[in-house]
């Protein structure tokens, strides 16, 4: 279907990416509802004016520390995420020792498999949260999102949860966890409850993240990561994004396109 896309579309990368999702949605990874949340966070992209903000840097810096300082770091993986970045997420689980699990508010064992065997296909050695692993429940929570791995997100300390649903997100909060948000919108509950929200693509944030972990890690230095840590105001990374969404430093760009 791509070839159809002329490779000077000023368009190709958003347009690519919405082929993946309706691949995924044939190949079975994503619900169909994910394809209008997809839509949804395409509109903020635009926004921002599709490019990675100085506040979404710093904001993958941070998250970059937490993931190096976690003692039992997870990420949470839906159908979106499997089906437009499995090789990225995969990657960064293992430059950050980071587990992946499964985790999905349209919840079904087959469509759990499929995603586990594309994370597989894309070098993941092992998948959490999958069928009857997925044993353990939050207990504010009603939707199939209450179902965790015991030995993943529900004894991790933190947790990235991509293209998520604020409700699962605020109780994992409640549960003790550093919750890492990646998230277009940054009015959403998920993105106000995470202690650290990359409002950024998803697919610009995490090659970013995976070279940031690298460079951080060799040699890793505890005290320079601690201090990074604290120097990090999630609300004021936020208030920034916001600022650039409403027009801000973002405002000549967009005039620019629309003309």
């Amino acid at each position: 279907m791509s070839g159809k896309i002329p490779s000077s579309h000023p368009r190709l990368k958003s347009l690519l990416i919405r082929e993946k999702l309706v691949n995924g949605f044939l190949r079975g990874l994503v619900a169909a509802e994910g394809l209008i949340a997809h839509g949804r966070g395409e509109a903020f992209d635009y926004l921002l004016g599709e490019r990675t903000t100085e506040s979404a840097h710093v904001a993958i810096t941070t998250a970059s520390t937490a993931l190096l300082l976690a003692r039992h770091p997870v990420i949470s993986v839906n159908g979106n995420v499997a089906a437009i970045c499995a090789k990225e997420i995969v990657e960064l689980s293992k430059v950050a020792n980071a587990l992946l699990e499964v985790n999905l508010f349209y919840r079904d064992e087959r469509r759990e498999r499929s995603i586990e065997k594309e994370l597989i296909k894309n070098g993941a050695r092992k998948v959490y949260g999958v069928g009857s692993r997925s044993s353990a429940r939050i207990s504010e929570l009603q939707s199939e999102r209450r179902r965790v791995d015991p030995h993943g997100i529900y004894v991790a300390d933190v947790v990235i949860v991509p293209l998520e649903d604020g409700d699962r997100a605020e109780a994992l909060v409640k549960m003790g966890k550093k919750i890492i948000a990646i998230d277009l919108n940054p009015l959403s509950r998920t993105a106000r409850v995470a202690q650290i929200t990359i409002v950024d693509n998803i697919t610009r944030a995490l090659p970013t993240m995976v070279s940031i972990v690298r460079k951080l890690k060799c040699p890793k230095d505890d005290a320079i990561l601690t201090k990074i840590i604290m120097g990090f105001n999630n609300k004021e990374n936020l208030a920034h994004s916001l600022k650039i969404i409403q027009g801000g430093k973002n405002a000549a760009a967009l005039s620019k396109k629309m003309q």
